[in-house]
């Protein structure tokens, strides 16, 4: 196990956890429904946030299954991330022309960043696989969670510092501050991700394990082959299908629950330090998470965060006040670090040996492309009836579906398949 490596994979966590906190949780959606948006009406700014999450989510699940097979064949998973890092890094930096009026602007920059955000992960989960030990996974990748809720939250309070306490910095006013904030996301992501770009490389495999082609064409192919073939992984179909469902109510809480607080009336500072919560928070249960899966196994651990999620969202239908959303948040950071990193672990314990960046493109497909419907449905149901609160309300499906198909899922039986079919070792242009 190379220290070296996994720190550096862990700390590429940390950088792009900033677009995670500020941009997709925490500063962005406020500025976008009180600025970008400004002459819209309230609840109409919470849908075109809600249809700008799924115009990206839609994008990135297209690509990021191709990209794997082809990331795969040429062994170039970190150029990927690379290239995937500098899309969401450079949308960052352009946030600081989006003002007053400009929400097409902000949706098209932020379609951009989370393509960069969302595609880079997709490749970066895929070196999970390769750096840990399987022993090791769910302790490993639930680190990669804590590092991210750190890195995120460091830079989550300097921005609420920023706007706060704007004169300080030299800022004319918030607006300007704010501009300020979406600039160094962009920098935060760049400077903690030379760690990952200096020390995770790609591995040549074994020589029973080779392919070759690395053409797009062979992306597609692959891609076919994969639809094909996971049939066979029965368990880890079922549990795809499981986690594509309950991870889009994961994935709309995120992405819709500060635009919601602030559409039923929650002050700025009040929603921004909540988000703040949840990520310190997260810190040590995204380690308890891990170290609770190694005594009751990963999936019981899963199960439980996500009846957590269940009593989230009932909750959250009658919110009212600033202290309220203080304890959803601070729910919220007991379970989203584990549930995500534990679901991560699990899928590759149960994938084909020499795949991972193509099987995780097909994680991607489950945790993006599933993705497009909590966001949309929680903006259309908040349109047609003119009110965020059974929009919020609907979230909760998702869950109690993803429960009850998870429950039929045995990962132990999933690992015999993995290992009873053993990897395809040769894929021929």
């Amino acid at each position: 196990m190379n220290k070296k490596e996994i720190f550096g994979w862990t700390m590429y966590d940390w950088a792009n956890s900033a677009f995670a906190t500020t941009m997709m949780a925490a500063v962005l959606p406020i500025y976008y429904h009180d600025v970008a948006a400004k002459g819209v009406d309230s609840t109409t700014a919470t849908a075109f946030w809600g249809y700008s999450q799924t115009i990206a989510i839609i994008i990135v699940a297209v690509l990021s299954p191709i990209l794997g097979a082809v990331a795969d064949s040429s062994y170039s998973k970190s150029k990927f991330v690379r290239g995937f890092a500098l899309i969401g890094i450079i949308s960052c930096l352009l946030f600081a022309f989006v003002g007053q009026g400009d929400w097409l602007l902000a949706s098209l920059l932020f379609v951009l960043g989370t393509v960069g955000f969302s595609g880079g992960n997709a490749f970066y989960d895929a070196f999970l696989p390769e750096i840990a030990p399987k022993n090791q996974m769910d302790r490993i990748s639930s680190r990669g969670y804590a590092f991210g809720y750190i890195g995120g939250g460091l830079l989550l309070l300097i921005n609420l510092l920023m706007i706060m306490k704007y004169q300080w910095f030299l800022f004319p006013d918030a607006t300007t501050a704010t501009k300020a904030v979406f600039v160094t996301v962009g920098i935060w992501w760049l400077l903690f991700s030379i760690p990952f770009f200096r020390h995770v490389k790609d591995k040549r495999p074994s020589d029973e394990v080779k392919r070759k082609g690395t053409s797009y064409r062979d992306g597609f192919r692959r891609v076919a082959e994969t639809f094909k073939e996971i049939k066979q992984y029965k368990e880890l179909l079922k549990f795809l299908i499981a986690f594509w469902i309950f991870n889009d109510g994961i994935s709309t809480i995120i992405k819709m629950a500060t635009i919601y607080g602030r559409d039923i009336g929650i002050g700025q500072t009040d929603l921004i330090a909540a988000l703040l919560i949840t990520q310190f928070v997260g810190i040590p249960f995204s380690f308890f998470f891990g170290w609770l899966s190694g005594r009751i196994a990963a999936k019981k651990a899963l199960l439980i965060a996500l009846w957590i999620y269940v009593l989230i969202v009932g909750l959250g239908y009658f919110m009212t006040s600033a202290w309220q959303f203080y304890l959803l948040a601070f729910m919220v950071g007991i379970v989203q670090g584990g549930a995500q990193a534990l679901s991560r672990s699990i899928f590759g314990q149960m994938i084909p040996e020499g795949r991972s960046a193509e099987y995780y493109g097909f994680f991607g497909i489950s945790s993006k492309f599933s993705s497009v419907f909590g966001p949309f449905l929680f903006a259309l149901v908040a349109q047609l009836t003119g009110t965020s609160r059974l929009g919020i309300i609907s979230v909760a499906l998702f869950f109690l579906v993803g429960i009850f198909m998870l429950m039929f899922v045995d990962i132990e039986k999933g690992e015999a398949e993995r290992l009873k079919r053993g990897s395809k070792t040769e894929v021929v242009v």
